[in-house]
Protein backbone atom coordinates (compact mmCIF):
# COMPACT_ATOMS: atom_id res chain seq x y z
CA UNK A 1 0.00 0.00 0.00
CA UNK A 2 1.12 3.01 -1.24
CA UNK A 3 1.38 6.23 1.24
CA UNK A 4 -0.23 9.65 -0.70
CA UNK A 5 3.45 11.24 -0.91
CA UNK A 6 4.62 7.96 -2.77
CA UNK A 7 1.71 8.05 -4.91
CA UNK A 8 2.99 12.01 -6.05
CA UNK A 9 5.86 10.91 -6.44
CA UNK A 10 5.15 7.89 -8.79
CA UNK A 11 2.94 9.73 -10.28
CA UNK A 12 5.65 12.62 -11.45
CA UNK A 13 8.22 10.12 -12.18
CA UNK A 14 6.49 8.54 -15.08
CA UNK A 15 4.73 12.22 -16.48
CA UNK A 16 8.29 13.72 -16.19
CA UNK A 17 9.35 10.61 -17.94
CA UNK A 18 7.26 9.43 -20.70
CA UNK A 19 7.56 13.63 -21.84
CA UNK A 20 11.06 14.03 -21.94
CA UNK A 21 12.52 10.25 -21.42
CA UNK A 22 14.91 11.09 -18.83
CA UNK A 23 15.03 10.07 -15.44
CA UNK A 24 13.69 11.94 -12.51
CA UNK A 25 15.60 13.24 -9.60
CA UNK A 26 14.42 14.68 -5.99
CA UNK A 27 15.46 18.17 -7.51
CA UNK A 28 12.80 17.98 -10.14
CA UNK A 29 10.19 16.27 -7.94
CA UNK A 30 10.89 19.22 -5.52
CA UNK A 31 10.28 21.72 -8.42
CA UNK A 32 7.02 19.84 -9.49
CA UNK A 33 5.23 20.64 -6.01
CA UNK A 34 6.57 17.65 -3.59
CA UNK A 35 6.64 19.51 -0.41
CA UNK A 36 9.58 17.26 1.58
CA UNK A 37 13.50 17.68 1.80
CA UNK A 38 15.43 15.99 -1.10
CA UNK A 39 17.14 13.35 1.63
CA UNK A 40 13.11 12.61 2.51
CA UNK A 41 12.21 11.98 -1.40
CA UNK A 42 15.21 9.78 -2.56
CA UNK A 43 14.07 7.27 0.60
CA UNK A 44 10.32 7.20 -1.14
CA UNK A 45 12.11 6.96 -4.22
CA UNK A 46 14.01 3.96 -2.94
CA UNK A 47 11.57 2.70 -1.38
CA UNK A 48 9.36 2.54 -4.77
CA UNK A 49 12.03 0.59 -6.39
CA UNK A 50 12.28 -1.97 -3.42
CA UNK A 51 8.37 -2.34 -4.70
CA UNK A 52 9.09 -2.92 -7.88
CA UNK A 53 7.86 0.13 -9.38
CA UNK A 54 10.59 2.43 -10.48
CA UNK A 55 14.20 1.23 -11.74
CA UNK A 56 17.61 3.40 -11.33
CA UNK A 57 19.41 2.93 -14.79
CA UNK A 58 22.90 4.11 -13.29
CA UNK A 59 24.53 5.58 -10.62
CA UNK A 60 22.66 9.00 -10.65
CA UNK A 61 19.98 9.50 -7.91
CA UNK A 62 17.51 9.77 -11.16
CA UNK A 63 14.55 6.98 -11.18
CA UNK A 64 12.53 5.91 -14.32
CA UNK A 65 9.33 3.39 -13.97
CA UNK A 66 9.12 0.06 -14.36
CA UNK A 67 6.65 -1.93 -16.59
CA UNK A 68 4.85 -2.72 -12.66
CA UNK A 69 4.93 1.32 -12.62
CA UNK A 70 3.32 2.03 -15.65
CA UNK A 71 0.78 -0.68 -14.62
CA UNK A 72 0.10 1.10 -10.90
CA UNK A 73 0.03 4.74 -12.51
CA UNK A 74 -2.69 3.09 -15.30
CA UNK A 75 -4.69 1.65 -12.54
CA UNK A 76 -4.58 4.23 -9.83
CA UNK A 77 -3.49 7.15 -11.02
CA UNK A 78 -4.35 7.88 -14.15
CA UNK A 79 -5.78 11.41 -15.22
CA UNK A 80 -7.19 11.32 -19.12
CA UNK A 81 -6.39 14.55 -20.28
CA UNK A 82 -9.25 16.57 -22.05
CA UNK A 83 -8.57 16.62 -26.00
CA UNK A 84 -9.09 20.43 -27.06
CA UNK A 85 -11.45 21.98 -30.18
CA UNK A 86 -8.24 22.49 -32.38
CA UNK A 87 -7.04 18.62 -32.26
CA UNK A 88 -11.05 16.99 -32.41
CA UNK A 89 -10.85 19.85 -35.66
CA UNK A 90 -7.63 17.82 -36.99
CA UNK A 91 -9.58 14.60 -36.79
CA UNK A 92 -12.71 15.78 -38.11
CA UNK A 93 -10.40 17.33 -40.92
CA UNK A 94 -9.36 13.76 -41.84
CA UNK A 95 -12.91 12.54 -42.22
CA UNK A 96 -14.29 15.43 -44.49
CA UNK A 97 -13.02 14.19 -48.17
CA UNK A 98 -15.33 11.91 -49.74
CA UNK A 99 -15.15 8.16 -49.27
CA UNK A 100 -16.87 5.13 -51.40
CA UNK A 101 -16.98 2.42 -49.07
CA UNK A 102 -16.63 1.67 -44.95
CA UNK A 103 -12.90 0.00 -45.80
CA UNK A 104 -11.70 3.39 -46.75
CA UNK A 105 -13.15 4.91 -43.35
CA UNK A 106 -11.19 2.54 -41.65
CA UNK A 107 -7.88 3.22 -43.42
CA UNK A 108 -8.00 6.76 -43.30
CA UNK A 109 -8.63 6.38 -38.95
CA UNK A 110 -5.98 4.73 -38.80
CA UNK A 111 -3.77 7.22 -40.87
CA UNK A 112 -5.06 9.87 -38.99
CA UNK A 113 -4.44 8.94 -35.38
CA UNK A 114 -0.94 7.36 -36.58
CA UNK A 115 -0.29 10.93 -37.83
CA UNK A 116 -1.79 12.68 -34.85
CA UNK A 117 0.46 10.41 -32.30
CA UNK A 118 3.33 9.31 -34.27
CA UNK A 119 2.97 5.79 -33.19
CA UNK A 120 1.15 2.95 -35.04
CA UNK A 121 -2.18 2.83 -35.17
CA UNK A 122 -4.48 -0.03 -35.84
CA UNK A 123 -8.49 0.04 -37.11
CA UNK A 124 -10.84 -2.62 -37.50
CA UNK A 125 -14.59 -1.82 -38.67
CA UNK A 126 -17.97 -2.53 -37.16
CA UNK A 127 -18.46 -6.24 -37.00
CA UNK A 128 -19.39 -7.58 -41.02
CA UNK A 129 -21.55 -10.91 -39.63
CA UNK A 130 -24.78 -8.78 -39.90
CA UNK A 131 -24.29 -7.70 -43.73
CA UNK A 132 -25.94 -9.27 -46.21
CA UNK A 133 -23.56 -10.30 -49.54
CA UNK A 134 -25.33 -8.44 -52.92
CA UNK A 135 -22.71 -9.93 -54.97
CA UNK A 136 -19.71 -11.86 -55.69
CA UNK A 137 -17.33 -11.74 -59.01
CA UNK A 138 -14.60 -13.23 -60.63
CA UNK A 139 -12.40 -10.95 -62.70
CA UNK A 140 -9.20 -12.96 -64.57
CA UNK A 141 -6.05 -11.42 -64.55
CA UNK A 142 -4.70 -13.80 -66.89
CA UNK A 143 -4.63 -17.36 -67.80
CA UNK A 144 -3.51 -18.31 -63.81
CA UNK A 145 -5.10 -15.61 -61.96
CA UNK A 146 -8.23 -13.91 -60.69
CA UNK A 147 -9.21 -11.50 -58.29
CA UNK A 148 -11.82 -12.34 -56.76
CA UNK A 149 -14.74 -9.42 -55.10
CA UNK A 150 -17.16 -9.49 -52.32
CA UNK A 151 -19.63 -6.58 -52.38
CA UNK A 152 -22.26 -6.30 -48.62
CA UNK A 153 -24.79 -4.04 -48.54
CA UNK A 154 -23.26 -1.59 -46.12
CA UNK A 155 -20.74 -0.24 -48.41
CA UNK A 156 -17.95 -2.98 -47.48
CA UNK A 157 -15.90 -4.64 -50.62
CA UNK A 158 -13.57 -7.04 -49.94
CA UNK A 159 -10.92 -8.16 -52.84
CA UNK A 160 -8.10 -10.82 -53.17
CA UNK A 161 -6.02 -12.21 -55.86
CA UNK A 162 -6.02 -15.87 -56.10
CA UNK A 163 -3.64 -17.64 -58.44
CA UNK A 164 -6.04 -20.58 -60.37
CA UNK A 165 -4.88 -24.46 -60.59
CA UNK A 166 -4.15 -25.77 -63.93
CA UNK A 167 -7.01 -28.09 -63.99
CA UNK A 168 -9.78 -25.67 -63.31
CA UNK A 169 -11.24 -23.70 -66.53
CA UNK A 170 -12.73 -20.43 -67.03
CA UNK A 171 -15.94 -22.12 -67.51
CA UNK A 172 -15.76 -23.73 -64.17
CA UNK A 173 -15.17 -20.18 -62.27
CA UNK A 174 -18.41 -19.06 -64.21
CA UNK A 175 -20.35 -22.01 -62.30
CA UNK A 176 -18.96 -21.16 -59.41
CA UNK A 177 -19.83 -17.22 -58.84
CA UNK A 178 -23.22 -18.45 -60.17
CA UNK A 179 -24.09 -20.75 -57.74
CA UNK A 180 -23.03 -18.51 -55.10
CA UNK A 181 -25.00 -15.37 -56.68
CA UNK A 182 -28.34 -17.63 -57.15
CA UNK A 183 -28.09 -19.08 -53.88
CA UNK A 184 -26.79 -16.88 -51.24
CA UNK A 185 -27.18 -13.19 -51.98
CA UNK A 186 -29.34 -11.22 -49.91
CA UNK A 187 -27.84 -13.53 -46.92
CA UNK A 188 -26.49 -12.45 -43.85
CA UNK A 189 -22.62 -12.90 -44.01
CA UNK A 190 -22.85 -15.09 -41.00
CA UNK A 191 -25.86 -17.87 -43.10
CA UNK A 192 -23.35 -17.46 -46.34
CA UNK A 193 -20.42 -18.68 -44.22
CA UNK A 194 -21.76 -21.21 -43.06
CA UNK A 195 -23.53 -22.68 -46.07
CA UNK A 196 -20.14 -21.81 -48.14
CA UNK A 197 -18.58 -24.70 -45.22
CA UNK A 198 -21.80 -26.99 -45.40
CA UNK A 199 -24.46 -26.70 -48.40
CA UNK A 200 -22.02 -25.66 -51.26
CA UNK A 201 -19.91 -28.32 -51.73
CA UNK A 202 -21.94 -30.19 -51.99
CA UNK A 203 -23.65 -28.66 -54.62
CA UNK A 204 -20.62 -28.10 -56.30
CA UNK A 205 -20.30 -32.45 -56.88
CA UNK A 206 -23.41 -31.84 -58.55
CA UNK A 207 -21.78 -29.86 -61.37
CA UNK A 208 -18.59 -30.88 -61.21
CA UNK A 209 -16.91 -34.24 -62.43
CA UNK A 210 -13.84 -33.38 -59.84
CA UNK A 211 -14.15 -30.93 -57.12
CA UNK A 212 -10.20 -31.63 -55.83
CA UNK A 213 -9.26 -28.33 -57.57
CA UNK A 214 -12.45 -26.13 -56.90
CA UNK A 215 -12.86 -27.04 -53.32
CA UNK A 216 -9.32 -25.97 -52.38
CA UNK A 217 -9.52 -22.75 -54.38
CA UNK A 218 -12.90 -22.28 -52.68
CA UNK A 219 -11.81 -22.90 -49.02
CA UNK A 220 -9.04 -20.53 -49.67
CA UNK A 221 -11.17 -17.98 -51.12
CA UNK A 222 -13.68 -17.96 -47.95
CA UNK A 223 -10.68 -17.89 -45.43
CA UNK A 224 -9.17 -14.50 -46.84
CA UNK A 225 -12.46 -13.00 -48.05
CA UNK A 226 -14.58 -13.32 -44.57
CA UNK A 227 -11.77 -12.38 -42.36
CA UNK A 228 -12.02 -9.41 -40.73
CA UNK A 229 -9.04 -6.90 -42.16
CA UNK A 230 -7.05 -4.77 -39.35
CA UNK A 231 -5.95 -2.36 -40.83
CA UNK A 232 -2.54 -0.03 -40.01
CA UNK A 233 -0.53 2.83 -40.84
CA UNK A 234 2.57 4.12 -39.35
CA UNK A 235 4.79 0.83 -39.07
CA UNK A 236 7.84 2.81 -39.14
CA UNK A 237 7.01 4.68 -35.80
CA UNK A 238 8.24 1.43 -34.59
CA UNK A 239 11.80 2.73 -34.84
CA UNK A 240 11.10 5.67 -33.22
CA UNK A 241 10.79 3.46 -29.96
CA UNK A 242 12.36 0.69 -30.64
CA UNK A 243 16.24 -0.27 -30.32
CA UNK A 244 17.81 0.58 -33.26
CA UNK A 245 20.39 -1.44 -32.34
CA UNK A 246 18.63 -4.56 -32.62
CA UNK A 247 17.21 -4.28 -36.06
CA UNK A 248 16.28 -7.99 -35.71
CA UNK A 249 13.64 -7.47 -33.72
CA UNK A 250 12.21 -4.58 -35.14
CA UNK A 251 11.97 -6.02 -38.05
CA UNK A 252 10.29 -9.06 -36.26
CA UNK A 253 7.77 -6.79 -35.04
CA UNK A 254 7.47 -5.01 -38.23
CA UNK A 255 6.42 -8.08 -40.05
CA UNK A 256 3.40 -8.61 -37.54
CA UNK A 257 1.96 -5.86 -38.42
CA UNK A 258 1.32 -7.14 -41.99
CA UNK A 259 0.07 -10.29 -40.63
CA UNK A 260 -3.63 -10.19 -40.51
CA UNK A 261 -4.09 -13.42 -38.29
CA UNK A 262 -1.40 -11.76 -35.84
CA UNK A 263 -3.02 -8.48 -35.64
CA UNK A 264 -6.27 -10.33 -35.54
CA UNK A 265 -5.05 -12.26 -32.00
CA UNK A 266 -3.72 -9.05 -31.07
CA UNK A 267 -6.39 -6.78 -30.84
CA UNK A 268 -9.48 -8.45 -29.70
CA UNK A 269 -12.81 -7.01 -27.93
CA UNK A 270 -12.93 -5.83 -24.31
CA UNK A 271 -15.35 -5.16 -22.14
CA UNK A 272 -13.81 -2.18 -21.17
CA UNK A 273 -14.35 0.99 -23.76
CA UNK A 274 -10.37 1.93 -23.68
CA UNK A 275 -8.38 -0.82 -22.37
CA UNK A 276 -4.60 -0.66 -21.83
CA UNK A 277 -2.18 -3.37 -22.12
CA UNK A 278 1.56 -3.19 -21.31
CA UNK A 279 4.09 -5.40 -22.12
CA UNK A 280 3.31 -9.13 -21.70
CA UNK A 281 -0.19 -8.29 -21.04
CA UNK A 282 -0.31 -7.61 -24.61
CA UNK A 283 0.19 -11.16 -25.14
CA UNK A 284 3.54 -11.72 -27.45
CA UNK A 285 7.38 -12.27 -26.57
CA UNK A 286 7.69 -9.14 -29.14
CA UNK A 287 6.13 -6.81 -27.17
CA UNK A 288 7.79 -7.03 -23.87
CA UNK A 289 8.83 -3.00 -23.57
CA UNK A 290 5.93 -1.87 -25.23
CA UNK A 291 2.44 -0.95 -24.57
CA UNK A 292 -1.37 -1.23 -26.58
CA UNK A 293 -4.01 1.10 -25.99
CA UNK A 294 -7.47 0.17 -27.54
CA UNK A 295 -10.64 1.51 -28.06
CA UNK A 296 -14.07 0.19 -28.60
CA UNK A 297 -16.87 2.17 -30.32
CA UNK A 298 -20.54 1.32 -31.06
CA UNK A 299 -22.00 2.65 -34.58
CA UNK A 300 -26.23 2.09 -34.34
CA UNK A 301 -27.69 -0.75 -35.80
CA UNK A 302 -23.94 -2.25 -37.26
CA UNK A 303 -22.28 -3.31 -34.06
CA UNK A 304 -18.22 -2.49 -32.78
CA UNK A 305 -15.30 -1.82 -34.20
CA UNK A 306 -11.64 -1.12 -32.33
CA UNK A 307 -8.86 1.31 -32.79
CA UNK A 308 -5.47 0.73 -30.99
CA UNK A 309 -2.71 2.49 -30.87
CA UNK A 310 1.06 0.62 -30.19
CA UNK A 311 3.74 2.29 -28.47
CA UNK A 312 6.46 2.39 -26.34
CA UNK A 313 6.10 1.04 -22.25
CA UNK A 314 6.80 5.28 -21.84
CA UNK A 315 4.03 6.46 -24.08
CA UNK A 316 1.98 9.14 -22.44
CA UNK A 317 -0.50 7.22 -21.39
CA UNK A 318 -3.58 10.61 -20.03
CA UNK A 319 -2.76 11.89 -23.28
CA UNK A 320 -2.94 8.88 -25.05
CA UNK A 321 -6.21 8.11 -23.42
CA UNK A 322 -7.99 11.21 -23.57
CA UNK A 323 -7.36 11.20 -27.53
CA UNK A 324 -8.37 7.51 -28.20
CA UNK A 325 -11.56 8.60 -26.27
CA UNK A 326 -12.27 11.35 -28.68
CA UNK A 327 -11.41 9.90 -31.63
CA UNK A 328 -13.40 6.40 -31.19
CA UNK A 329 -16.44 9.69 -30.91
CA UNK A 330 -15.73 10.53 -33.78
CA UNK A 331 -15.38 7.64 -36.07
CA UNK A 332 -18.37 6.65 -34.42
CA UNK A 333 -20.07 9.13 -35.77
CA UNK A 334 -18.43 9.44 -39.15
CA UNK A 335 -19.69 5.56 -39.94
CA UNK A 336 -23.18 6.50 -38.66
CA UNK A 337 -23.10 9.63 -41.06
CA UNK A 338 -22.27 7.06 -43.89
CA UNK A 339 -24.52 4.72 -42.86
CA UNK A 340 -26.93 6.68 -42.86
CA UNK A 341 -26.91 8.18 -46.36
CA UNK A 342 -26.15 4.47 -47.96
CA UNK A 343 -29.88 4.35 -46.04
CA UNK A 344 -31.11 7.43 -48.22
CA UNK A 345 -30.37 5.40 -51.88
CA UNK A 346 -32.52 1.98 -50.49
Amino acid sequence: MLTQRQKDILRLIIQNYTKNNQPVGSKKLMNDGIDSSSATIRNEMKSLEEHGLLAKPHSSSGRIPSIAGYRYYVDYLLKPTTVDEKERLKIRQGFRREFHEINEIIQESADILSELTSYTALSLGPDVKTRKLTGFRLIPLNNHQVVAILVTDKGNVQSRIFSIPYSIQSSDLEKMVQIINDRLVGEELLTVYHRLRTEIPITLHKYYQSTEGILDLFNRMLTQLFEEKVYVSGRMNLLNYEPTQDLQHFKLVYDLMSDTDGLNQLITPSDQSIQIRIGSEIGHDLFQNMSLIQATYQVDGHGQGIIALLGPSSMQYSKMFGLLDAFRQELSEKLGEYYRSLDQYR
